[in-house]
């Protein structure tokens, strides 16, 4: 059994691109749910990076600062919903990623200073909905790149729908067709 993390930046209790990313949870069967917006996830600071720095060059990942990193790195498929706000996703969803790209964890580096990916997910699923038109480039290109490039996670898929403060669409009609034509 596949364990599948969804990562839930979304903030609103009658959130669109949480209704998209249920959809999706539904066809992949039992989650573990992370809702950013009630955990304690906070910036790097000074003191915060030197605490993790001095963990890592120690090899010591007991504390309790990599819980979301080996949480992230153990999952089989990862989902993270997303809405698209201000031509990118939530703040809190760059916070979470400072907070989980651990060296020794998510990634380590080649002796030539390449990235290598030591995450088990086979697959991420970007969730997200648009009040106008989605421009990948601004945000899922982003976590694109971070999880084929650093995370070594294989294949990224978006889930989008788009176009839904348009006043003269469907904005209904245009998520439930989105979540009807949601493929794994």
């Amino acid at each position: 059994m596949s364990k599948v993390l969804h990562i839930n930046c979304c903030p609103r209790k009658e959130s669109r691109t949480k209704r998209l990313a249920d959809a999706l949870l539904k066809k992949l069967g039992n989650y573990e749910e992370l809702k950013l917006y009630q955990e304690k996830i906070l910036p790097l600071n000074e003191e915060r990076l030197e605490h993790r720095t001095a963990l890592i060059e120690k090899g010591n990942y007991d504390d309790e600062c990599f819980k979301y990193a080996e949480q992230f790195a153990d999952a089989d498929i990862i989902v993270i919903s997303a809405p698209f706000w201000d031509l990118s996703f939530p703040a809190i969803l760059k916070v979470y990623i400072e907070n989980i790209y651990i060296t020794g964890i998510v990634s380590r580096y080649s002796d030539d200073g390449s990235p290598l990916g030591l995450c088990k997910a086979k697959k991420l699923y970007f969730v997200t909905t648009a009040g106008g038109s989605f421009d990948e480039r601004f945000g899922y290109d982003y976590i694109k790149a971070l999880a084929l490039e650093y995370f070594g996670i294989k294949e990224v898929a978006l889930i989008k729908a788009e176009m839904l403060d348009i006043d003269e669409n469907d904005s209904e009609a245009i998520l439930l067709n989105a979540m009807k034509n949601i493929c794994l």
